[in-house]
């Protein structure tokens, strides 16, 4: 069985290209930087702490990432691993990995990943998480009962 499931934030934007054809097809590429199990940021070491995962999605997973992902967001992925190889202008043949995606998914909220982490206003005007309500808008008790759309 060849089952990949990885939790992790983009090291960059995906790049989207689209297929040439009748039906052009999405496909995205990212990087997943990835924390290694049991490692110690904090130990002062130059240790590399975290696994940096090539992603490709394929379809609508591709337009997904081109919609949504973006640099820093914390995404769960699972999907299979993929290796291939080529030979590159210099002749020297290359060895490649990466994960194909069958699912993606946010692991956090989005005021979370933009640094707010629902005790700030939210974007909203109001104290925005003092009621733990972080991504709703405060219901104004002046508008007789009418939805504000």
């Amino acid at each position: 069985m060849n089952k990949v499931i990885l939790m992790g934030r983009l090291t960059r934007d995906p790049e989207v290209r689209y297929s040439q054809g009748e039906n052009a097809m999405a496909i995205a590429r990212y990087s997943l930087a990835v924390d290694r199990r049991g490692s110690k940021r904090d130990s002062g070491s130059n240790e590399q702490t975290a696994d940096f995962i090539n992603i490709v999605a394929f379809g609508k997973s591709g337009e997904f990432a081109e919609k949504y992902l973006h640099k820093g967001m914390k995404i769960c992925v699972s999907g299979r691993i993929q290796t291939g190889s080529y030979t590159n202008k210099e002749g020297q043949k290359v060895y490649t990995t990466e994960v194909v995606v069958d699912d993606q998914e946010f692991c956090e909220s989005k005021n979370a990943n933009s640094g707010d982490l629902g005790g700030g206003n939210g974007g909203n005007g109001g104290d925005g998480g003092a009621s733990g309500d972080g991504d709703f808008m405060k219901f104004d008790s002046g508008t007789n009962g009418d939805l504000p759309f």
